[in-house]
């Protein structure tokens, strides 16, 4: 399973909170080890100081009495080893001590040797090792109260930083499917954005040439592949001009001029497809454009001398000509089997022309032209749906027999 990259603004989204983690316990960190040394500042200055002033009080006056409070003790113990000196404290070296006692926390001891013997001070801290806890829980919010502002702070951010590459996107977005030259590191920044913006101009430029030389091929194409069957279709008339021809010939003649018509009209298409070729809009009445798209049926041979034409249509329509005639030429031909006679009907009711079929009682059991097919079944009707896709035209078959095409209504002239 391919696991799907991690989108740009929540990359920088965790970046920053990352960031912001990291930064706020460094800032914890050092806030601590500020608090600690300056504790041990200020209980070293306290204390020596306590040790300096009571050992020169001592030299002068033996019977000065050393500080007994709750917060500050003094005790002293002469050269000799005698005193009032704690049994806990006696085997402490000279400096500053702090008890290990977890039920004497914030107890610091201080031991001096002065000129009037061994001075030792305890000076209790508790309340301050308690704001330590305070600290403690202070310093805890702020790293998760700055973690969570450096992420929201990151999103925000992130989403002002990648604006431009939305706006990118949506520009290219806009672009339409045929290649057009583009211009889009104008309006980009001077950065790695205006070097992708540059980029999809010179690719949309590259898009371009190819697009013109396509477009000199298929005019090409088109010359060379109507000129060979323009060549047929003069031959095939030839033929049917000579009275010698017998009635198979004949039938067999008209088939392939059907055919190379109907090779005429789908190459048409499908060059008129390829090329892009933008629809000429014209005003043309509804029942001319009917008659123009069946007159075609009944030259095509003998199979057809017997169908009788049934046209309903009022009104002007607003279509390209040439388009939809190609394309009614088209379905009429998959709609009308071979070698049977009938009524082709053709009406124009609201945006709806129905085409329909009905054969004569005598062909009842003549060859039946199987039910059209749409083209993503795969049955050959991709160009046509292609066309009318593009004209706006949907092919609708609700019966054998019966055509249905809904027209845009943009094509109705009030």
């Amino acid at each position: 399973m391919i696991r799907r990259p991690i989108p740009l603004r929540r990359r920088v989204t965790v970046a920053f909170t990352v960031l912001g983690f990291v930064l706020s316990l460094v800032f914890a960190g050092a806030v601590l080890v500020m608090a600690e040394d300056y504790e041990n500042i200020l209980v070293d200055e306290i204390l020596r100081g306590q040790a300096e002033d009571y050992g020169s009080r001592l030299v002068h006056d033996a019977d000065a009495r050393l500080p007994r409070t709750h917060r500050l003790s003094g005790y002293r113990m002469d050269r000799n080893g005698k005193g009032d000196v704690p049994a806990e404290f006696a085997a402490l070296a000279p400096g500053i001590h702090e008890s290990g006692k977890a039920s004497e926390a914030g107890i610091h001891i201080g031991v001096f040797d002065t000129g009037a013997g061994r001075l030792v001070f305890v000076i209790d801290l508790s309340d301050i090792e308690r704001g330590e806890q305070h600290l403690n829980w202070f310093l805890a919010a702020t790293i998760l109260i700055g973690t969570m502002l450096a992420g929201w702070l990151g999103w925000l951010l992130a989403g002002s930083a990648i604006a431009p590459v939305r706006h990118l996107a949506a520009a290219v977005d806009a672009l339409p499917t045929a290649p057009r030259p583009t211009a889009l590191a104008g309006s980009a920044s001077d950065d790695e954005v205006g070097q992708l913006a540059a980029a999809i101009d010179r690719y949309q430029a590259r898009m371009v040439d190819a697009d013109v030389h396509e477009q000199a091929f298929f005019a090409d194409a088109s010359h060379e592949l109507r000129t060979p069957i323009a060549v047929v279709r003069g031959a095939t008339e030839v033929l049917l001009d000579e009275p010698v021809a017998s009635t198979g010939m004949r039938q067999r003649l008209q088939r392939l001029d059907r055919g190379m018509q109907e090779l005429t009209d789908l190459l048409d298409v499908l060059l008129g497809l390829a090329r892009r070729r933008e629809p000429q809009f014209e005003t043309i009445d509804a029942r001319t454009l009917l008659d123009e798209a069946v007159a075609t049926i009944p030259a095509s041979g003998d199979d057809t001398h017997s169908m009788q034409i049934d046209v309903q249509a009022e009104g002007q329509l607003r279509l390209p000509h040439h388009e939809s005639l190609l394309l009614l030429r088209s379905l009429l031909r998959r709609l009308l089997p071979p070698a049977a006679g009938g009524i082709l009907s053709m009406r124009l009711q609201g945006t709806s022309l129905e085409l329909e079929f009905t054969r004569s009682t005598s062909t009842q059991s003549a060859c039946v032209r199987p039910r059209m097919e749409r083209s993503d079944r795969g049955h050959g009707l991709a160009l046509i749906e292609r066309l009318a896709e593009r004209l706006g035209w949907a092919i609708e078959e609700p019966d054998t027999g019966v055509l249905r095409l809904r027209l845009p209504a943009s094509a109705f002239i009030a």
